[in-house]
């Protein structure tokens, strides 16, 4: 990988032909080029990491001073809280942000990575999660690499295990005291509404979950343990699938708060079937103040996630990726009153 950007002279050597045909193909107007080499440019802007004119246009000005957040898609239920932390604590030191949202696939990371390359920006700070089967995950690896070679840093905020900068939430212990404390109230009959079976912050969050269930002389069978999509419908729908399958419950645990008020809808909607369940979910995003009954949950503290994140963004440099790690508590609330 080369430690600057790629120059349309790079282009058109690697693609063979001269410096005006590559910037025919590679500018808004490319008449007069032939198909094949048109194939060729393009293949080489793709191999060299190559963002066109405007990235030409921003080295020639200098790296751009300020903060761009890059978000896979835009959740309001579980992003917002991300959002908001960040833009504060980027405000606060007077730097401006910009906000480049992504589709849900890593390739459309990928893409918005080359985009906020070409912004060169000082600072780009991603959020999201990751799966554990992803296939495309190199590919961003070395577009975040790019980046940092081009003189920009890198800071992720999800889980640790990338070559970069890296906030991360301690996901497992947050499931397991929350596990724990749901114990000591008297719940024993639990189900998790675990959400994708591949996502590593559901994975952590579950295998938490069960860990403290565990240590606390409680065991859970795998046909309580429910995947699926990570959002309020899909909760809504596998509460009542638990309900209809006839399974003993006292309390669900959802591992995002989006997915314990599906449950809480549902469990409303069914009338008598639904009562004396207890929910609790993970988060303490802001919407839970207005949710009755109040829902027992797991706070993050999003404001001192964006700020170890740009306290990182803005350090010296060191050798090898650095790790800060942000604790949540329980918080108990009326939706797991005691039992008993």
């Amino acid at each position: 990988m080369q430690h600057r950007p790629a120059r349309l002279t790079d282009v058109a050597l690697r693609a063979g032909v001269s410096p005006a045909t590559a910037s025919r193909v590679l500018n808004p107007s490319n008449r007069g080029v032939k198909d094949a080499n048109r194939a060729r440019v393009l293949a080489a802007a793709e191999e060299l990491g190559y963002t066109t004119n405007i990235a030409a246009q921003a080295v020639a000005r200098g790296r751009t001073t300020g903060v761009t957040l890059l978000l896979r898609v835009m959740p309001d239920d579980y992003a917002n809280p991300i959002v908001a932390g960040v833009v504060d604590a980027v405000r606060n030191e007077g730097l401006p942000i910009s906000l480049v949202v992504a589709g849900p696939q890593t390739k459309d990371i990928i893409d918005a990575v080359h985009i906020a390359r070409g912004q060169r920006t000082q600072i780009l700070m991603t959020t999201g999660g990751r799966r554990t089967d992803d296939k495309d995950l190199p590919a961003l690896v070395d577009a975040l690499q790019r980046y940092e070679a081009e003189g920009g840093r890198v800071v992720l905020i999800s889980q640790e295990g990338l070559p970069f900068d890296t906030v991360t939430y301690a996901n497992k212990q947050g499931a397991h005291d929350l596990a724990v404390s749901l114990v000591e109230l008297g719940y024993r009959d639990f189900a998790i509404l675990a959400g994708f079976a591949n996502g590593m912050t559901q994975r952590d969050r579950t295998q938490g979950f069960l860990e403290g269930l565990g240590e606390s002389g409680v065991s859970l069978s795998a046909d309580r343990i429910v995947t699926g999509e990570f959002d309020r419908d899909a909760a809504y729908a596998a509460t009542g699938d638990l309900l209809r399958r006839g399974i003993p419950i006292d309390a669900i645990f959802a591992v995002n708060d989006a997915m314990a008020l599906g449950a809480l809808t549902f469990l409303r909607d069914a009338g008598a079937r639904g009562t004396g369940i207890g929910v609790a979910g993970f988060d303490d995003i802001k919407s839970l103040r207005d949710v009755t009954p109040a829902l027992t949950t797991v706070h993050l503290p999003w404001d001192d996630v964006a700020a170890e994140a740009l306290d990182l963004a803005l350090s010296e440099r060191v050798d090898g990726p650095r790790l800060r790690v942000v604790h949540g508590h329980v918080v108990i609330r009326e939706s797991t009153p005691r039992r008993g």
